[in-house]
């Protein structure tokens, strides 16, 4: 289903500003670590387009107007979110919509998640939501969207088209998103020492102003120290007067300097072909190296004057536009110019990560040689490992295991399957079946779609363990729609009946032991499970056989502590592997790729040395977890015994 009033706008005369007179919804977004564009609240917004209109070059603290932001800071200067007690950063955009569209009408639509809690969806689905609500389709698909969702308006409910669950949704009237008119502002360089209006006596302003005011004593100490009161020549080194502008383009280099040798202080800065007065930091040109990015300085004696030339435009409107590196540039800075170690914001460094990267953000905005960094990278492997120091893992035999063509389970006949986990009510109770919906004393839903010898649309069966009661048509027509592999489950309790088995694709899983520790485990060795499914054809237990899977990132390396319970989890996810369950066939939640393999909902560490991305260790919990989710699927330790 397309989608009116597309949130990004086309560029107007290159700059990527609405025509004047033009009102457009403002939705601030975040990049996670999915590659999801995700909204910032209405209230949210509303503060960050206020501060934006005072000190377009200055700090949001999201605390002021959010409790549960309050680590969080925006740099519109670079256009990043920084969080203060570990020093992360994200890339942030500032996105358009129609005023008619969800944000502008303050529609939010949201799903209720595992916790019990509501999650809003990216605003393009939000958008696409309301589209088909206000148009009063029945139902919506998103997978024209990358997901393999189908919103039900009637139930209020989205089903994974995959797996069958089932969540709720709801749809509730916040505050609108900002509207503006016209071009958006342009926005101003952060000269040194300004002063964005009357300060916040909150905590994170007190520190943001504090870390300014720093910046700007080291800036004025070292002048004293270069400059010495006097303002004679410079000799033959002269001096590269620098201002600090973000690029807007990918791909050009960040500055395109030129200066000469002459020893006038009669300084020129030329910005997208108008001229403005400069911030002098003085660099002695025979040694100028700029950590931020590469400098090209050229020497020429016209004129007698200083001449800096900066590509680029606002960056405002164009996210992730600040690529800031350590390189081999690293080098000799120059003598009186401070420079912030704050390339390692692990911890690890000099520097505490927040005001690392706090102090950087501010430095770099000041023209201070400061090298910002993004996100520390995970860590997703171990060193290298010779393959006589893998090991079998103690108590498990073997290697490897494989998977073959093979698998699916014929001749199961419905109708047996379903007598054999139920037993026949004689006295129905007056409540509904989950099922069709009808009543039990009722015949079934699907009386005239459904015909089974034997079963009659009134009879009614309880189920064995969990004892919850459903029309045996209706449970005929529940096994017939999913893998058919003589096992139930109920659809209210999800208790499995009989071994459950999934629809992975073909492959190999190899499991030994490495001489090397995980976070938190650092008396256990570590256990290594590798899973290679090669690209193949899709068959008729999946989503469009006949069709060509992919398999992206295989083979897939996971990690668990060689330690009792790690073992314990191992046996279950091999029992899993041999059932088909770890992997399925369906649309990727990650990269929107359809007809890919993806987990099944059975979740893996596969960050070895780190956990930045919540894939990896130390994480307490985690086996636990797993635990749970593979008694989910019908893989206990009960089965460990059997």
């Amino acid at each position: 289903m397309a989608r009116p009033g597309s949130g990004l706008l086309v560029p107007v005369n290159g700059l990527g500003y609405p025509p004047q007179n033009l009102a457009r919804v403002v939705v601030w977004e975040w990049l996670n670590e999915h590659g999801r564009w995700r909204p910032y609240s209405a209230a949210v917004c509303h503060h960050i387009e206020n501060v934006l209109k005072g000190d377009a070059r200055g700090s949001v603290v999201l605390g002021q107007v959010d409790a549960q932001l309050s680590p969080y800071l925006i740099d519109l200067q670079s256009m990043h979110q920084f969080r203060q007690d570990t020093g992360t950063m994200r890339p942030v955009q500032r996105n358009f919509y129609e005023p008619s569209s969800a944000p502008g009408k303050g529609v939010v639509w949201e799903w209720e998640n595992d916790n019990g809690s509501w999650t809003p969806y990216d605003m393009e689905i939000c958008v696409t939501i309301q589209n088909a609500y206000e148009k009063q389709h029945p139902w919506l698909d998103l997978t024209s969207l990358g997901f393999c969702y189908l919103i039900d308006f009637n139930s209020m409910s989205q089903t994974n088209r995959q797996s069958q669950r089932k969540r709720r949704l709801r749809r509730r009237m916040d505050l609108a998103y900002p509207l503006i008119m016209g071009s958006i502002p342009k926005s101003q360089s952060w000269p040194v020492g300004a002063s964005s209006g009357q300060p916040c006596s909150c905590q994170q302003c007190i520190l943001v102003n504090s870390t300014r005011a720093a910046s700007n004593a080291i800036l004025a100490s070292q002048r004293r120290k270069l400059y010495g009161g006097t303002g004679g020549s410079t000799g033959a080194t002269g001096i590269l007067t620098v201002v600090r502008q973000s690029n807007t383009f990918a791909g050009t280099s960040l500055w395109s300097p030129t200066s000469t040798s002459s020893g006038t202080n009669n300084n020129n800065i030329s910005v997208g072909g108008g001229q403005a007065k400069a911030e002098q930091v003085p660099l002695p040109l025979s040694t100028a190296n700029f950590p931020c990015s590469q400098v090209t300085a050229s020497l020429s004696s016209a004129h007698g004057h200083h001449a800096l030339t900066l590509n680029g435009q606002n960056n405002l409107n164009r996210p992730g536009t600040q690529r800031i590196s350590m390189g081999s540039a690293r080098g000799a800075i120059p003598p009186g110019v401070p420079a912030l170690p704050v390339k390692n914001l692990t911890g690890s460094g000099p520097v505490h990560p927040a005001l690392a990267g706090m102090t950087g953000i501010l430095m770099c905005a000041a023209g201070l040689p400061v090298c910002l960094t993004r996100a520390p990278k995970p860590i997703l492997h171990p060193p290298p490992i010779n393959k006589s120091d893998m090991k079998p893992v103690p108590g498990i035999n073997g290697m490897r295991r494989k998977t073959k063509k093979k698998h699916l389970r014929r001749g199961k006949n419905p109708e047996d399957v379903v007598r054999r986990y139920t037993e026949r009510i004689k006295v129905m109770p007056d409540e509904d079946c989950t099922i069709c919906m009808e009543r039990l004393v009722m015949s079934s839903g699907y009386e005239g779609v459904l015909q089974h010898k034997g079963i009659k649309p009134e009879l009614v069966g309880k189920l064995g363990k969990c004892g919850h009661m459903y029309h045996l048509l209706c449970l005929v027509a529940m096994y017939n729609n999913g893998n058919k592999d003589g096992s139930l489950q109920c659809p209210t309790c999800k208790t499995i009946y009989g071994e459950k088995t999934g629809t992975q694709p073909p492959g190999k899983m190899e499991y030994h032991v490495i001489p090397h520790c995980l976070p938190g485990y650092q008396d256990s060795k570590t256990i290594r499970i590798v899973y290679d499914i090669p690209a193949g054809i899709q068959t008729n237990e999946h989503p469009n056989p006949g069709k060509k899977f992919s398999a992206r990132g295989f083979p897939r390396h996971c990690y668990l502590p060689d330690n009792e319970r790690g073992r314990k989890v191992l046996k279950l996810l091999i029992m899993a592997w041999d059932r088909r369950l770890i992997f399925t066939i369906g649309t990727s939640s990650t990269t929107g790729e359809s007809d890919t393999v993806v987990w099944n909902e059975i979740h893996h560490k596969t960050e070895f040395g780190t956990n930045l991305t919540g894939h990896g260790y130390p994480d307490p919990n985690y086996l636990d977890n797993v635990l749970t989710e593979l008694l989910a699927q019908g893989v206990g330790e009960d089965n460990l015994k059997d």
